[in-house]
């Protein structure tokens, strides 16, 4: 269980100001979420995650999508052919 102190010391950590009513609801969301992977922790990890008998992927399809002009029509900033970002650094 996710005790008041611990998540005063996270918060205290990340730098991030919680009051006493914040830090008694994560205490409890973060006692929550722990619970649950105890729970997930029993699960069967031999099963595997895709059935075997199917194949849920779908095949790749090419299918017509919009040309080059139509891709940049609306584009704010275009250089020879390409979209083009403000730089970063």
């Amino acid at each position: 269980m996710v005790t008041t102190d611990d998540v005063r010391k996270i918060a205290n950590l990340a730098d991030i100001g919680l009051d006493d009513e914040e830090i008694s609801e994560f205490a409890k969301q973060c006692s929550g979420i722990l619970e649950y992977f105890a729970v997930l922790d029993t699960l069967d990890q031999d099963k595997p995650l895709v059935h075997e008998r199917y194949n849920i992927l779908r095949e790749d399809e090419v299918l017509p999508s919009l040309s080059q002009e139509e891709s940049l029509q609306n584009a704010g900033l275009k250089e020879k052919g390409y979209f083009k970002a403000p730089r970063v650094m």
